[in-house]
């Protein structure tokens, strides 16, 4: 009986899973004072937290789509878009139409989440290059609370596995972004594009050390005052369509330097 009271305090507190005397080498899990993510955040946050408990990595949401998806045929360079919602929201088949790219972005996700579902998303269905366009969510925290240095390490497995896959790798820098619009107006504050910056010089150095691809949207979309262009988003983070046409060509060059690297 005490045994049992002992699990269901644990439980309830957050705190390891041992009876007074068991040996338990980790430290005690710390205590998280919620923060408030407003009127539409919140109420999503709260609905995701439960599934993330049970698959983190949202692993789920492209196994149909991959498991339908047929080996890349003799000769075909098949393109794996890997990413947020920056990703999720590009239509590939409009932007490069005729090309064997495949989106395996979702909205809101971490650069953790993402290496989780790095080999069912990415390495399984055979690619000869993988886009990875990663940071943004990390830095806001909105999921996962991630250090510069925490976003580059998962950057770094993320091109680790792809390698070792021989899977060409592309990076695309960090988008900047704007609070030029009500709907954009907390947008600078949870992303701070000093921040943004110094990842896309980590990032840019990262892959010419080590031979990547380089995709530089962040220049491309910039403004004077170091923001995303106004005409390029209403929301200061998401890119309308004329930010994605502005994009497509940097992606395409930066695959195609690649897929001729030997």
């Amino acid at each position: 009986m005490k045994r049992w009271i002992a699990l269901m305090l644990a439980l309830s507190t957050g705190t390891a899973l041992a009876a007074p005397g068991d040996y338990q080498s980790s430290p005690k899990r710390r205590t998280v004072v919620e923060k408030d993510w407003g009127p539409w955040l919140g109420p999503f946050r709260a609905k995701l937290i439960p599934s993330l408990m049970q698959d983190f990595g949202e692993r789920y949401l492209y196994a149909p789509a991959n498991a339908a998806l047929p080996a890349p045929k003799p000769g075909e360079q098949r393109v794996v878009f890997l990413g947020d919602s920056i990703t999720d929201r590009w239509n590939l088949a409009a932007s490069f139409p005729g090309k064997p790219y495949v989106n395996r972005g979702i909205g809101s996700q971490v650069t953790a989440q993402m290496l989780l579902r790095f080999h069912q998303d990415v390495v399984a269905l055979k690619p000869s290059a993988v886009v990875i366009l990663a940071g943004i969510n990390d830095v806001q925290g909105f999921l996962q609370q991630e250090r510069p240095d925490q976003i580059e390490a998962n950057w770094e497995a993320m091109a680790d596995l792809a390698t070792a896959h021989h899977i060409r790798v592309v990076f695309g820098s960090i988008l900047p972004v704007n609070n030029y619009t009500d709907a954009a107006k907390d947008v600078v504050t949870e992303r701070k594009p000093a921040e943004l910056v110094a990842l896309n010089n980590w990032l840019r150095a990262f892959c010419a050390r080590r031979g990547y691809g380089f995709a530089d949207y962040h220049g491309a979309l910039v403004d004077g005052d170091g923001l995303m262009t106004a005409a390029y988003t209403q929301d200061g983070v998401h890119p309308l369509d004329n930010g994605y046409a502005v994009m497509t060509p940097i992606a395409q060059r930066a695959i195609e330097r690649a897929l001729k690297q030997k």
